[in-house]
């Protein structure tokens, strides 16, 4: 699947090939991304997800007004503890599928939100 930019400033997704997400060009099977930077990440199960292992994205400055966590090919909770850590820290969490997170993160983007994106892989 292709999407179009949607004159985002920093990394944009592109579509999905293969089992990840295209990101200017390269192809990530999980993301951290930032409205500055997209990196390849090696998540844990989702219900062993803590606050360190989205650390880079906390140590922002500044801190994104929430996460979008795409938890992948279907809605899955993360632990209590996670949320109310990023709570915590005044980081909201907005769950949603890794594809929906994907198309998400392209539409809040656009319209120039500090965001941080954390997408588990598709499958």
């Amino acid at each position: 699947m292709r999407m179009d930019r949607m004159g985002a400033d920093g990394p944009v997704i592109s579509g999905f090939s293969g089992g990840g997400f295209v990101v200017d060009g390269g192809v990530y099977p999980a993301l951290l991304l930032s409205a500055v930077r997209a990196d390849s990440w090696s998540p844990p199960p989702i219900d062993a997800l803590g606050e360190g292992d989205v650390a880079p994205l906390l140590a922002l400055d500044p801190q994104p007004e929430f996460l979008l966590l795409g938890t992948g090919a279907s809605l899955v909770r993360p632990p209590p503890a996670f949320t109310q850590a990023l709570a915590a820290r005044g980081i909201g969490v907005e769950v949603m599928d890794s594809r929906a997170a994907a198309r998400a993160w392209g539409m809040l983007r656009a319209e120039q939100r500090w965001i941080a994106g954390a997408l588990y892989p598709l499958d």
